[in-house]
């Protein structure tokens, strides 16, 4: 089966996690489902592509709610036979001095038509290795500093041999954030120089023909966002891979920068939204931080209400999603009722996972990712009485979701203060919470609300990608201005604006929030039906049209693998 893909050289994508669907725990969050809409895309424009992940065969978790609003994690374990095929290649890496095997599993991701692509996902879990070993790629983001650099062995020096070992020639390495750096060190030993060839002082690598190979997507506007590993730690698990002081000038005198070693090893480098590649210059000064702003796969972000309205009106729509720019002069009843059929299907969601009973008829407003402290899913709710006086005036609903890592304690917290506040507003405005926050979830959410809620701490949204998501189903956001909503805000013609780009402190954005749902948002919702319309038409033209993978591969390939 690997046969049909070795053929000609790929691009090869590295990424820690990759979402290929619901059934397939692979994936914690935004940076793999915006790997899985990378190769998606590249699966629909049938271009040369081999992506590289983790098996994660226990999953990230599923998420269960007690009665109390606290989260509960249970184990989330899928079996990969049932969804992919066995690799006959096994390769070796060194661990603590010792061989630790790694083979994989090949899945293939089926584009919308008739393209696929290669996924391979690698495996520890073999009778040839120790009980611990085996575990290696068990857990998404478990265990301590000394497993996550057990795993990004794995990924980035085991998911290069695999590559090679299955034939594949590769044309070009992209590596989806800095835990696949590692392959950077296995390009420097295939490409060091015979000793008899150096002269005195010169590295025995071929950095500049490393360089030429690799491409970076930086996706944490942090510092302290970015993996470290003490190089006492690196010398025990990795050993002398590269000599250190070699390692040291790439990955940072203090500790290994994974970060910093993609960067020094990637002609290539950029961030995933203007503003986040703004921020990434001054937090790597002396970079190049380039701007490929994200963007979310058509066909598989559209709910089929849509997807059927845009093939009756804009046929070849999921391929050249450009086209949607013409949406406009589809009629407003039938945009109108495509919607219905989208919040009806959430709505019904909603009563058999929670048992609330929503209003098709009010609007509602919907907010679901990871719930941690800069995301700020608490921000609707700092004035409660404000809140409870706007639901009364213009009576409205929410819809919330999302997990927090499990050890992510603040994050858990904000959880139970969610729930409490739905508690103590029942009487007047309508909440429901939908546990285990995943694809199938998400695309209902996205679909069916009427309005996208998004409010994180400036500049910390290195992008986002949801409110993308939205905007293909005709879905306005209610947005703070950062990430990738500065890039496609038009305040009132695809959705609103909270506060101004410019509030560093993000002091005023409650009140900025409040202000725009009672005065601008709820009020066009309720008295103006086809002004309404036209925003939801604005959101399909202005920001769907633009903010999808297919555009954003098509940047890749042209500017960071063809150069």
């Amino acid at each position: 089966m690997i046969d049909e893909f070795v053929r000609v050289p790929r691009v090869a994508y590295f990424s820690m996690e990759i979402a290929l669907r619901n059934e397939i725990p692979t994936y914690s969050g935004g940076l793999g489902v915006l790997a899985g809409d990378t190769v998606r895309s590249a699966a629909d424009l049938e271009l040369p592509f081999v992506a590289v992940s983790l098996v994660s065969r226990a999953g990230y978790f599923r998420q269960e709610i007690d009665s109390q609003g606290r989260q509960v994690e249970r184990l989330d374990p899928w079996t990969p036979e049932r969804w992919a095929s066995p690799l006959e290649a096994m390769v070796a890496v060194t661990i603590e001095g010792r061989p630790v095997w790694v083979s994989g599993w090949l899945y293939l991701l089926e584009g919308y038509r008739s393209g696929k692509q290669p996924v391979i996902l690698l495996d520890t879990d073999l009778d040839h290795n120790r009980s611990d070993d085996r575990e290696i790629t068990h857990y998404l983001y478990g265990g301590d500093a000394t497993y996550r650099l057990k795993q990004e062995i794995v990924l980035g020096i085991g998911g290069m041999r695999i590559l090679q070992a299955l034939g594949f020639r590769v044309l070009h390495h992209h590596m989806n954030e800095g835990h696949s750096a590692l392959l950077g060190l296995e390009l420097l030993r295939r490409y060091a120089y015979a000793s008899e060839d150096l002269r005195p002082g010169e590295s025995s690598y071929d950095i500049p023909r490393v360089r030429e190979l690799c491409s970076f997507t930086t996706h944490t506007p942090v510092e302290a966002g970015h993996d470290k590993f003490p190089y006492d730690l690196v010398q025990k698990v990795l050993g002398a891979f590269v000599e250190l002081p070699t390692l040291k000038s790439l990955a940072g005198e203090e500790a290994l920068n994974m970060a910093r070693l993609a960067l020094n090893l990637s002609e290539y480098v950029n961030g995933v939204a203007k503003r986040h590649a703004e921020i990434s210059g001054k937090l790597f000064p002396g970079y190049r931080v380039h701007a490929v702003t994200n963007g979310v796969h058509p066909f598989t972000w559209t709910a089929p209400s849509f997807a059927r309205l845009y093939d009756a009106h804009l046929l070849g729509w999921a391929h050249e999603p450009e086209l949607l720019v013409r949406a406009d002069r589809i009629p407003d009843g039938e945009i109108w009722m495509a919607h219905a059929e989208a919040k009806q299907a959430l709505i019904e969601r909603v009563r058999a996972a929670s048992g609330v009973e929503l209003d098709p008829e009010l609007p509602l407003v919907g907010f679901a990712r990871r719930m941690t402290a800069y995301k700020r899913p608490d921000l609707l709710f700092s004035d409660v009485e404000r809140l409870r006086a706007i639901a009364r005036e213009h009576p409205f609903q929410l819809v919330l979701a999302g997990k927090a890592h499990p050890r992510d304690e603040g994050g858990k917290r904000l959880i139970e203060f969610l729930h409490a506040r739905m508690r103590e507003l029942a009487d007047v405005l309508p909440i429901a919470y939908l546990p285990n926050y995943d694809m199938s979830t998400a695309l209902a959410m996205v679909a069916g609300v009427d309005v996208w809620l998004n409010t994180p701490l400036r500049p910390l949204e290195a992008s986002g990608t949801s409110g993308m998501k939205a905007a293909f189903n005709g879905v306005p956001s209610l947005s703070v201005l950062d990430g990738w909503w500065i890039e496609g805000c038009l305040e009132g013609v695809n959705g609103w604006a909270v506060g101004n780009a410019s509030d560093a402190a993000n002091g005023s954005d409650a009140l900025h929030l409040y202000d725009k749902l009672q005065q601008t948002v709820l009020p066009l919702y309720r008295d103006d039906r086809p002004a309404w319309i036209a925003v939801m038409k604005g959101a399909i033209c202005k920001s769907a049209s633009f903010f999808n993978s297919h555009r954003m591969m098509r940047r890749y390939v042209t500017e960071a693998y063809i150069r």
